[in-house]
């Protein structure tokens, strides 16, 4: 999840800008956490006065880089920080590593495949790969669609912590409508996450176009964070179509991006 890199003599040069250099700091330690974290441990963590800390969380939440969790007393990434990592991701390596693997598996389902990263609640499709004799699909690059509808976004949401989710979608109000079909409440997005969490995949029937099914499977960086979904869609009642080749496929591009975690 983290797109910012140490420099090499981070932990001796003194900064020039104190409270970016914090603000940094808090922000690559969150993306690193497994799940969201107090801010008294965040200033003990990383050696920042408190005071600091919540004067520096309350300015990055206005922004919507953090979120709070007030009946936890913790503190996560916000759908600011999901647009930055979605952002590095779509300027290259991510769409560029991933369009021959895209390719290869149209080829070899002979159906339409698909890569997608977070963007806030949203999906962005940065790949779009279509089979021979297949139809056009809504899933267009460039295009943003309902995480919490589609199998590429419930695979990088039940990736994500449960306390993350929760943030993303807090109430019946953070979620949206397309086919009168899907999740609209937080107690059943659970269940859906539920499934795809114990089956390390995820799918949608007819819930983003009627009469269309898609299966998926996250991409992760080394810390476990879905940085990318790959996915499926093919027309009709039909199973998927080699579960197994969508798997792989996100396994290869993991691997390719340096984050394989065998």
């Amino acid at each position: 999840m983290s797109v910012i890199p140490d420099p090499p003599d981070a932990q001796t040069a003194r900064p020039q800008v104190p409270a970016a250099d914090q603000t940094l700091r808090i922000l690559r330690h969150l993306a690193r956490r497994p799940a969201p974290i107090a801010a008294t441990a965040l200033a003990r963590e990383l050696g920042i006065p408190r005071s600091t800390v919540y004067h520096l969380l309350a300015t990055l939440e206005e922004h919507g880089f953090v979120v709070h969790l007030p009946q936890e007393r913790r503190w996560g990434l916000g759908t600011s920080a999901f647009e930055l990592a979605g952002g590095y991701a779509r300027q290259e390596p991510l769409a560029r590593l991933g369009r021959p693997i895209l390719a290869a598996l149209a080829d070899r389902v002979g159906e339409n495949a698909h890569l997608a990263v977070m963007s806030g609640r949203d999906v962005l499709y940065i790949v779009e790969e279509r089979a021979a004799r297949r139809p056009a699909l809504v899933t267009d690059v460039g295009v943003r669609l309902p995480a919490h509808l589609t199998a590429t976004g419930r695979a990088m949401l039940a990736a994500l912590p449960r306390a993350q989710v929760r943030a993303l979608y807090p109430d019946a109000d953070a979620f949206t409508d397309r086919t009168g079909s899907g999740p609209m409440r937080p107690s059943e997005l659970r269940e859906v996450l539920r499934e795809a969490r114990q089956t390390g995949l995820a799918t949608e029937d007819g819930e983003v176009t009627p009469g269309f099914r898609s299966v998926a499977a996250a991409v992760h960086d080394r810390g476990g964070w879905p940085i990318a979904a790959v996915a499926v869609t093919w027309e009709g009642v039909r199973d998927a179509p080699a579960v197994t080749e969508v798997q792989e496929a996100a396994r290869i591009l993991q691997t390719r991006l340096g984050y394989d975690r065998r």
